[in-house]
């Protein structure tokens, strides 16, 4: 049964105007992912990947991130519409984020500009800001949006929201 949709205010965006399949659309917000006390990336040219239902997921440029911070790992997934993603740990100050990263090296046609970004599980990682304004990560622990002031759901991923 699908949700009520919550109403947007000036300036925000209704997760429930998302198409499926996903959009891509280009953020010249700041972004920023902090671990273990440490800014490990930060970037004005990011990627949004906009789904229905789906709070935004932020990719980031390879070139965002400190040196050291991106340490790839063994194991995929596949998304319907992205294509084969993989996995990386994150590293920053004295602590390690098991698979808190995950990329497409070979993207569908419709994200090829995907290709040498990486997604962040905002979960994971100690904070991650848009424009200074920390995410609170998308409900639920399996997917990655990351939920700000800009936007409204409700969001897919809480226990009950699997078939929206």
């Amino acid at each position: 049964m699908r949700p009520r949709p919550e109403q947007p205010g000036p300036g925000q965006e209704s997760v429930w105007d998302y198409p499926r399949p996903p959009a891509l659309v280009r953020s010249t917000e700041r972004v920023e992912v902090w671990l273990g006390g440490e800014r490990i990336a930060s970037t004005d040219a990011a990627w949004r990947v906009l789904e229905t239902s789906h709070p935004p997921t932020y990719y980031l440029p390879r070139d965002a991130f400190v040196e050291g911070a991106v340490h790839p790992v063994e194991g995929t997934t596949t998304c319907e519409w992205k294509g084969r993603a993989a996995y990386a740990d994150l590293v920053g100050g004295a602590r390690r984020a098991p698979r808190a990263a995950w990329t497409y090296p070979l993207p569908t046609p419709r994200f090829t500009d995907l290709a040498g970004t990486l997604a962040v599980m905002p979960g994971a990682v100690d904070r991650c800001t848009v424009d200074g304004e920390e995410v609170v990560p998308q409900p639920g622990g399996f997917y990655g949006g990351w939920i700000t002031s800009r936007v409204v759901g409700p969001f897919k991923g809480a226990p009950g929201t699997w078939g929206w």
